[in-house]
């Protein structure tokens, strides 16, 4: 994969440019910001009078209808939930979007699974942080930056691939390093670690930890400490050195108990149903399954979320939790 960094990137192809965003959720707040910060032209689109309106007039920024802010804007970023996309193109984007514009997206759904088809004339880009939106303001804000991803699904003006990375570039990712990838592979890889390892995975993982020390007899409390605290602290080892860096960090009896045991948990089958997971992304069959979801009102997740809330996990970790809020 190719690197861009800071040298490699022009910031100024947005200068004089009219940037719209649209949404100010996590993704949305953060890179507005950042890119106010940078000296670029921002106006944040959102549903009128709504609180995101009010948040994005608060922190001192433009702010439009959908409609309004996609109209004569160079660039046009898709910073909503995937779900809600497709009406808001259909209903602001479309009618307002000038040719030689470009339709940049954070996450690759829509358009790999071809629920927004862009004219021709447009460029169709993307410029995905590696970080939720409060960590990538952080980060800016220390000078530094979050990395990144870049690629070009459509380059209409030939200038597609520089406007993606000066976006970037706004945001400090180009202090950090910024990989070029497509959408597809953004897509597919993102889906697959979301749903085996980092939120399905992971809470599965941590659920049936709970659950087999709780029935053997051991504390509620202890238990929580074990498989669900100390996540945290072993996930920041992996992060700042790999998989060796955090077997060094650990004791040698972790290291000889988790290298001897760890395959009675990811079996075989483990990895069978990761691969079933992976099939279900690459056929399509995920797409439909939560676009027809979205469309019925998300009762089966809404059911499942009060089933998770439910869990003894979950009721025990907000008793440790508050034992240990710092008292202002």
């Amino acid at each position: 994969m190719k690197i861009y960094h800071d040298s490699d990137v022009d910031l100024t192809v947005l200068k004089g440019k009219k940037i719209a965003v649209l949404g100010y959720g996590s993704q949305g707040r953060a890179q507005a910001l950042c890119f106010r910060d940078s000296g670029l032209d921002v106006t944040v689109g959102v549903r009128p009078e709504g609180a995101s309106w009010k948040l994005a007039q608060e922190d001192g920024l433009k702010v439009a209808g959908f409609a309004d802010a996609v109209k004569g804007a160079d660039v046009v970023m898709m910073l909503l939930p995937d779900e809600v996309q497709p009406d808001i193109y259909e209903e602001s984007v479309v009618p307002n979007l000038k040719k030689g514009a470009a339709l940049e997206f954070a996450h690759g759904f829509a358009i790999t699974y071809k629920l927004i088809v862009p004219p021709k004339d447009v460029d169709v880009i993307m410029m995905a942080p590696k970080s939720p939106g409060a960590m990538e303001r952080v980060q800016f804000l220390e000078g530094f930056g979050v990395p990144a991803l870049v690629c070009v699904h459509q380059d209409a003006t030939g200038n597609a691939m520089d406007i993606a990375l000066a976006l970037a570039k706004g945001i400090g990712a180009t202090r950090a390093g910024v990989f070029e990838t497509t959408f597809d592979n953004e897509t597919k890889t993102d889906l697959f670690g979301e749903q085996a390892v980092l939120c399905g995975g992971l809470t599965a993982l941590i659920a049936a930890g709970f659950r087999t020390l709780v029935d053997a007899g051991y504390p509620a409390e202890m238990a929580y400490f074990e498989v669900l605290h100390e996540v945290k602290l072993i996930t920041d080892l992996i992060n700042k050195d790999g998989l060796m860096g955090m077997w060094n960090g650990v004791s040698n009896t972790a290291e000889y108990g988790g290298l001897t045991r760890r395959d009675r948990v990811i079996t075989p089958a483990s990895v069978e149903g990761m691969k079933s997971i992976l099939d279900d992304i690459e056929s399509g069959k995920f797409k439909d399954d939560w676009r027809a979801e979205w469309k019925a009102g998300l009762k089966n997740l809404k059911k499942m979320e009060g089933d998770e809330s439910r869990l003894q996990i979950e009721i025990t970790g907000k008793e440790i939790r508050h034992l240990f809020e710092r008292k202002s």
